[in-house]
């Protein structure tokens, strides 16, 4: 990361264009390769996995977890998102393994 002097009144990623570019690097480094990323009026979205979509407004990400209950983290730590969503989804894939469903299928 580049370095920043204090009282610099604009951090780079503030922007939601490059707070979203950093979030998406982040997941890449957690081994989400494919994401998609794309502009919307005053919003940035970032499709992660299918059921899995981060949106970048209003100095926050946020995205919804199962059932539907919104998850907000805030753009200056594109990082730290990144990881509370490769946590929680690397839990999810793990507890619907297709190895499971392939033993429970042959038992």
């Amino acid at each position: 990361m580049l370095p920043v002097r204090t009282g610099t009144p604009y951090l780079p990623w503030h922007a939601p264009c490059e707070a979203t570019r950093l979030l998406r690097y982040g997941l890449r480094r957690q081994g989400f390769t494919h994401t998609y990323q794309s502009m919307g009026v005053g919003v940035r979205e970032l499709s992660v996995l299918t059921e899995l979509t981060v949106w970048c407004n209003d100095g926050s990400f946020v995205w919804n977890e199962e059932g539907g209950a919104p998850v907000t983290h805030p753009i200056d730590d594109p990082v730290g998102a990144a990881q509370r969503i490769a946590a929680r989804y690397r839990q999810r894939e793990l507890s619907h393994s297709p190895i499971d469903s392939v033993r429970e299928l042959t038992v």
